[in-house]
């Protein structure tokens, strides 16, 4: 049987090579020129997530599934004794020591050091003759151990993702203690038998283990792909996260990089002129992304197919808009526009005329926009009548910031050109004082406006994917000349990674 397991899984392994070798991924000769987003994970967040290694081993441990084990020995005087495990089972786990250490371009090495194991089973043995074998004696029996546990993680790229291969796992037995029927005390039974199958078992343990640790990493990497790619997509707009270039393994980082297009419906996007350099990033914090500016430009062009890009504004929120300041003046051109009518009965509505053009710069993101805005009065009974109908190309500065698990956007310096200027109230378009109270309104008014609707809306959406489960420390959101940088420490949370494997077991 152990013969027939041995063959089984040497079958497997030649399977996943041939698979893996298949599925084998082909980048360009240009280093990162097609990478439009960077994730650089340093060794203080390694460590930090080495502490939840605990959960994974004793899901290897628990979920194993070990075969049942069969032989037989000749032994003076009493003739050939046959014996077999059967129903082996952790029945108890505990881990005292975890370290985590990053090889330079090979693996990320994982000691794990004092393993304390208990496994249950039952023991039957009896006497093999020459033309049959009976088996007549049946035990419990507990296996006391003390294992150290070393496993080298290699990542590699399958199938265009990230892929963790923990093949390279070894298991040192300190202990390795038979008791029979909860007798603790040595016997001639329990000293035959704990020299029979002390090797095989080890072999067993070690295989099963091991194999089954490899199994996790696999089925971890996947779900953290797709907890990356679920984050990046909302409805029918996401980024396509696989990856531009082979994950890189430092010293004191390691370091993913992926392509970043936005995929939506029939758009078409095509990126081969990154800016990316490892150099860009540092090592000080503990966690580092970073975006290209086509990412950003791409999933506005996203937004305004997807027709998102559309404000309406009435009632108060349209009174709080036109009241910035109760002078003669002002009080003369709501009269023009609305003609007497009440608030409650107009309404503004804002979109985009064409996809808005960002540009990354140092002092923030630059987005410039060609925007209609349309005010419409609809008096009790009758239909709606358009009042105001205007095109202007805005550019504004925006920096942001992340606080208190909030997406904050500061706008700061912004430009308004009119396009096209429509009033009924003045048709010959000489009454420079609408436009110029117009004016006022967009910069002071109208653009912060549409940018406290876009942060909330931004900060529910990414609480939705679960960034408000992190403890996120002392973020920061830094812009450069065609790039975007967010840096920042973090807490894992702890519930995140035993869910699912509550939800795998």
């Amino acid at each position: 049987m152990l013969w027939a397991g041995r063959m089984r899984l040497g079958t497997v392994g030649i399977l996943l090579t041939l698979v893996h070798a298949t599925a084998a991924c082909e980048f360009g000769p240009v280093p990162y020129s097609i990478t439009g987003i960077v994730c650089r994970m340093t060794k203080p967040a390694a460590l930090l997530l080495n502490q939840e290694t605990a959960q994974v081993i004793q899901a290897a441990f628990r979920n194993a599934k070990f075969p049942n084990i069969t032989g037989e020995r000749s032994v003076r005087l009493l003739g050939k004794v046959a014996y077999g495990l059967a129903n082996i089972q952790v029945n108890d786990l505990s881990i005292e020591q975890s370290e985590v250490e990053l090889k330079e371009n090979d693996a990320i090495d994982i000691a794990i050091k004092n393993v304390t194991a208990f496994f249950k089973g039952t023991l039957s043995y009896g006497y093999a003759g020459a033309w049959f074998l009976q088996l007549f004696h049946s035990v419990d029996f507990e296996i006391e151990s003390s294992i150290d546990l070393q496993i080298n993680i290699k990542l590699t790229c399958q199938e265009d993702q990230v892929a963790a291969d923990a093949s390279d796992c070894y298991l040192s037995f300190h202990k390795l203690t038979l008791h029979l029927q909860g007798d603790k005390e040595p016997g001639w039974l329990k000293q035959l038998f704990t020299d029979f199958i002390s090797f095989t078992l080890k072999f067993v343990l070690k295989r099963e283990v091991c194999n089954e640790i490899n199994f996790l990493a696999h089925v971890l990497a996947n779900f953290v792909h797709d907890l990356a790619a679920n984050f990046v997509r909302d409805e029918d707009i996401g980024l396509d996260i696989s990856l531009a270039s082979d994950p890189l393994i430092k010293a004191n980082y390691l370091e993913s990089h992926h392509k970043g297009l936005v995929l939506y419906k029939n758009y078409s996007d095509v990126f081969s002129d990154s800016v990316f350099s490892p150099s860009l990033l540092s090592e000080s914090r503990m966690l580092y992304f970073w975006l290209s500016e086509h990412i950003l430009n791409s999933l506005a062009s996203a937004a305004f197919l997807d027709e998102r890009l559309v404000l309406t504004i009435r009632g108060e929120k349209l009174q709080a808009l036109f009241d910035i300041e109760d002078t003669e003046v002002q009080q003369k051109a709501v009269q023009l526009i609305f003609q007497g009518t009440s608030y409650n009965d107009s309404v503004a509505k804002v979109w985009s005329l064409a996809h808005p053009e960002i540009s990354l710069q140092p002092e923030g993101t630059v987005v410039k926009s060609l925007v209609a805005a349309e005010i419409s009065i609809i008096p009790p009974g009758e239909e709606s009548l358009m009042v105001l109908y205007m095109e202007k190309e805005i550019t504004v500065t925006i920096q942001a910031a992340y606080v208190e698990k909030k997406l904050i956007l500061r706008p700061l310096d912004s430009r308004i050109e009119f396009k096209v200027f429509k009033c009924t109230a003045d048709p010959s378009e000489n009454d420079q004082s609408i436009r110029n109270f117009l004016q006022k309104i967009i910069s002071v008014v109208g653009i912060p406006e549409v940018i406290s609707r876009i942060e909330p809306a931004l900060t529910s959406l990414m609480n939705s994917k679960g960034l408000h489960l992190f403890e996120i420390r002392n973020p920061e959101i830094i812009t450069r000349k065609g790039y975007l940088i967010v840096q920042l420490d973090f807490n894992f949370p702890n519930h995140l990674l035993l869910d699912f494997l509550q939800k795998r077991f």
